[in-house]
């Protein structure tokens, strides 16, 4: 396949005498570039959020009807 790509002239500066100093091609580069992307991909493993609740029975019960902006003065109460 033969896709055309815009690439930065800057990058592509910085990468032909990489490419000249490995002997090889700037596609070989380019390739080699997407090659590592794909396996970063694959290899990162999905983020899961750990389990970090409390024991307990939820909001306090004078809590439980409190708007969002009510609860937040109390988290920041005293703190500035």
């Amino acid at each position: 396949m033969k896709p055309t790509v815009d690439i930065l002239d800057s990058l592509l500066r910085e990468a032909d005498p990489l490419a000249a100093h490995e002997g090889v091609t700037r596609a070989t580069l380019i390739e080699r570039g997407l090659h590592c992307a794909v396996a970063d991909s694959k290899s990162a493993a999905p983020f899961k959020l750990r389990r970090a609740s409390v024991e307990g029975k939820g909001l306090q019960p004078e809590l439980r009807n409190a708007s969002w902006d009510q609860l937040l003065d109390l988290i920041y109460e005293g703190r500035g």
